[in-house]
């Protein structure tokens, strides 16, 4: 596969191989089709709307034993909008998100989930209001795990959300992503560790109306990085650019996410408050 840029024919694989060396051709072939894809993806010919927006997320994890572990997300998101342009001024979104997790093997995480969205004022959406159940099945395969973190992630999502005549309907919605994460001060991730992530997901829908492929969403781009406050403890501030492309005029998110990450918090808090006797506080 090649990319044309400045008149000349560059190699994708060469670009991702000088960003990673010693990277193996089957990553090399997933990161060079996303890339692809990526590109191709963005259509810029219509008139293109755009929105700023600040997201918020805390996840609360427990690990139940070495297979399972369940997850609790809870976050909401501001946006400016057609009628409003100061982002702080509007929220759109609140939701709660429960996940069940299972770890098939090291490299196969399988998970389902069960979510609410208030939504109200979602520009793609429409000037309403648009509550939503989400049902959502995934799987996310690693690709690497040592010096940094590769992996690809399979969605697929049935949403019962309310239209513009206040009636329940079904919509259905796939989402591949690839998300790379590296430590910067460490090699390892852990406690007092920075560490770099970047995500590429595309969204499809049968139902979706963009030119050329029928079937494309948008494509989300995501980067920025986190800090291990704790082994158990995690903030990342990302920005996010969302891009949709539409007949009727495109549209562009750009958001800053900041999310808050908390593992087996309860039974830490336990261990700090009610230490058995004989053993040191875990958290020393």
């Amino acid at each position: 596969m090649i990319l044309l840029m400045s008149s000349q024919y560059i190699p994708v694989q060469k670009i991702f191989h000088s960003i990673i060396p010693g990277i193996d051709c089957r990553i090399k072939s997933t990161l060079t089709l996303f890339f692809l894809m990526m590109l191709l993806s963005f259509n810029l010919t219509a008139q293109t709307k755009s929105y700023n927006q600040l997201c918020n997320e805390f996840q609360f994890a427990r690990t139940l034993n070495d297979r399972w572990s369940l997850e609790v997300w809870f976050g909401s998101a501001f946006s400016s909008t057609d009628n409003e342009k100061r982002v702080l001024k509007t929220n759109i979104q609140r939701y709660v998100i429960a996940w069940g997790n299972y770890y098939l093997t090291p490299r196969w995480k399988l998970s389902s989930s069960l979510a609410y969205f208030y939504n109200k004022d979602v520009p793609d959406i429409g000037q309403y209001l648009s509550p939503e159940w989400r049902f959502t099945l995934q799987g996310i395969y690693f690709f690497h795990k040592t010096r940094y973190t590769l992996s690809t992630r399979m969605k697929a999502e049935l949403r019962y959300i309310m239209n513009a005549d206040s009636v329940f309907e079904f919509k259905y919605r796939y989402r591949q992503m690839v998300k790379f994460m590296i430590p910067l001060n460490s090699k390892v991730f852990r406690k007092g560790v920075f560490y770099f992530l970047s995500t590429e997901e595309l969204f499809f829908k049968p139902d979706a109306k963009s030119t050329g492929v029928t079937f494309f969403d948008r494509n989300r781009f995501e980067v920025g990085g986190g800090y291990n406050i704790t082994d158990d403890i995690q903030v990342e501030a990302t920005y996010v650019n969302e891009f949709l492309p539409r007949d009727d005029g495109n549209q562009i998110y750009n958001c800053l996410a900041l999310t808050f990450t908390f593992n087996n918090l309860l039974l830490n808090l336990k261990k700090t408050i009610f230490p058995k006797p004989g053993q040191e506080d875990p958290g020393e």
